[in-house]
């Protein structure tokens, strides 16, 4: 299963502010829509970070209330080809919770670790059935 197969189901939908956002217009954002990571695009939709719920906690304890300049700028990205497992590994490894899906430079959407792990439960139930299938048709 590809990440491709997650965003089929999930839509391709990302929620994004501008670059001259502030923490507040963030902050909105994050609790209006239920999300946990906002992306930031330029005015051609361009990725230039990530700003996570985890960067305006870390920022408001570092900076108070001049922050902003908190988003992740080298943010780490998938393609619509890669696997389950890889997205899951790349999440692990760098403790994240949100990866942008990028093909041929442009945007594709994003997906969160509770996308990743419900499509690898699904993948793994699949698994199960088949295996299943296949011993009750040799019994």
């Amino acid at each position: 299963m590809t990440v491709a197969a997650i965003l089929k189901h999930k839509g391709h939908e990302v929620i994004s502010v501008a670059p001259t956002a502030t923490i507040a217009e963030v902050s909105h954002v994050l609790t209006d829509r239920r999300i946990g990571a906002v992306l930031v695009l330029d005015a051609e939709d361009q990725l230039l970070g990530i700003v996570s719920e985890r960067d305006v906690v870390h920022s408001l304890a570092a900076n108070g209330s001049r922050t902003l300049d908190m988003m992740t700028r080298v943010v780490r990205t998938v393609t619509p080809h890669t696997t389950v497992l890889e997205a899951m590994t790349t999440m692990t490894a760098g403790r994240i919770r949100h990866l942008p899906v990028v093909e041929r430079g442009r945007l594709a959407g994003m997906i969160s670790i509770g996308d990743v792990v419900k499509a690898r439960i699904m993948q793994q139930d699949h698994e199960v059935d088949s295996l299943r299938a296949y011993v009750a048709g040799a019994a």
